[in-house]
């Protein structure tokens, strides 16, 4: 169960309870749901029920998938459910899980494009995406319950499986880029962080090359249960699955031709949240619509991180490529919406305060770059040198001339802020240019006594500097 609050597009988890019930375990033996694991269900979904009987959401949607659908006691599950909580199951069909897999991957990076593969208890769900949008998917019995053996794990045997059952479809989704869903994957994830000493422990947009993942997938694979239960990242109910997922995601390695495995902690539950959007709220780029809802609860005036991004457009153009332009353009929009995040905080401590949260915040629509790129810029905008917060992330993860960028803007920023004492009519009194090797700072007429003073000209010196500029002033 997860509870979200929505700001518009943003959208945030504000409660997430997970029981592992194993509904599908004995599926492929019995046809029938797991009894121990209809008992757990049954006991969770009662919990569940009166959280939400407590917490009173505006809307709640109620879904099953393979283990549900495929078993023959399926329908009397759901009916028990519905008789002793009230809640109303629907149970999605193999194309309908693949859909809203693929819209949750989209809801949380709409530039994500390959296939979206979502694996569960039972089924494996593949869905070409692109442009923002989705194609038809299909289901396939890939999940761990559903390639579980009488006979004991075998990878080999499990193998041949796979490839046996990928082979009707390795030509439609050969791709060179995965995003994968699911916790066995997310699992594997954070062992590829732990293994690396990875100085970002964030799944969601998490980046693996083919060669990185197959290494840790067959990793996995050789490892016996106790060894599993001792791996980092590894919890003991997700051990029992994870040899399953890892052979099913090297598989798909070798099937469809991956480049690249991208882990999104988004997916059917955001799926079926995203489709519920207002048509107008769910186009908007998630990472302006999180930093907006994030910032605007600091801030002093709502219209001050558009005006400020205006202001700065001309310092905003002529600052070194951190990603690309396009992309540059949307980052500095995003880091002026989060220009005011530390006006309540301690000033003792406000600046690693900031930095830490816009690093981490649950912010959709960033790579985890451009997480570093934001926060860089925020910890500039408090008065932060060029030693951060979190150097090893900052060295690994950005390019020289990405980090001259987020600095260069977190300065402009703490100047545009600092001369107008946050108010959008002074900086429009003022304007901000970029010519000929000189950064030029003007005041309208009669305004040179209020804005141009001695705190305003270092910050104009700083950013001046920070950008290999001539001042003028």
């Amino acid at each position: 169960m997860v509870l979200y609050r929505l700001e518009g597009r943003a959208i945030w988890t504000v409660f997430n309870e997970k029981v592992l019930a194993g509904l599908g375990r004995d599926l492929p033996a019995t046809g029938r749901l797991s009894p121990e694991g209809v008992e757990m269900a049954m006991t969770t979904l009662r919990r569940f029920a009166a959280v939400l009987e407590g917490v009173r959401p505006a809307y709640t949607f109620v879904a099953a998938t393979a283990a549900v659908r495929e078993a023959e006691d399926g329908p009397a599950f759901c009916d028990r459910v519905a008789a002793t909580t009230g809640l109303k199951v629907r149970v999605l069909t193999g194309e309908e899980e693949a859909k809203y897999a693929a819209l949750g991957v989209l809801a949380g990076e709409p530039r994500s494009t390959g296939v979206a593969a979502d694996m569960g208890g039972s089924s494996l769900e593949l869905i070409k995406i692109g442009d923002g949008a989705a194609t038809p998917g299909v289901t396939l019995p890939l999940g761990p319950f559903s390639l579980a053996d009488p006979k004991g794990f075998d990878a080999g045997r499990l193998r041949a499986t796979i490839a046996q059952r990928l082979k009707p479809v390795a030509k439609r989704f050969a791709t060179k880029e995965l995003h994968a869903v699911g916790g066995g994957w997310r699992s594997l994830a954070q062992l590829h962080m732990a293994m690396s000493d990875y100085p970002l422990h964030i799944v969601h947009q998490y980046a693996m090359s083919a060669d990185d993942a197959r290494g840790v997938a067959r990793l996995v694979a050789q490892q016996s249960r106790a060894s599993l239960d001792r791996l980092p990242g590894v919890s003991k109910r997700r051990a029992e699955t994870l040899p399953y997922a890892a052979l099913v995601l090297e598989g798909l390695i070798e099937t469809l031709g991956l480049k690249t495995v991208t882990f999104s902690a988004w997916g059917l539950r955001e799926g079926l949240l995203y489709e519920s959007l207002d048509q107008d709220e769910a186009p908007l780029d998630p990472l302006i619509a999180g930093a907006a809802a994030l910032g605007a609860r600091q801030g002093i005036s709502p219209a001050m991180p558009a005006a400020l991004n205006a202001w700065l457009g001309d310092v905003i153009a002529a600052l070194p490529k951190a990603f690309d332009k396009e992309r540059d353009a949307v980052l500095a929009a995003a880091a002026c919406r989060l220009a005011d995040l530390g006006a309540r905080l301690h000033p003792d401590h406000r600046l690693e305060l900031v930095f830490d949260q816009v690093l981490r915040a649950p912010i959709p629509g960033q790579t985890h770059p451009e997480r570093v790129w934001l926060a860089c810029a925020l910890n500039a905008r408090y008065g932060g040198g060029s030693s951060t917060p979190a150097p090893e992330a900052v060295d690994r993860l950005l390019s020289p001339d990405a980090r001259v960028s987020a600095r260069a803007l977190g300065l402009a920023m703490r100047l545009g802020c600092d001369l107008s004492g946050r108010s959008p009519q002074l900086l429009a009194n003022a304007s901000l240019k970029v010519k000929g090797g000189s950064l030029k700072l003007t005041a309208s007429d009669g305004y040179a006594d209020v804005l141009l003073g001695e705190q305003t000209r270092r910050r104009a010196r700083a950013l001046a500097e920070a950008m290999g500029l001539k001042l003028e002033i």
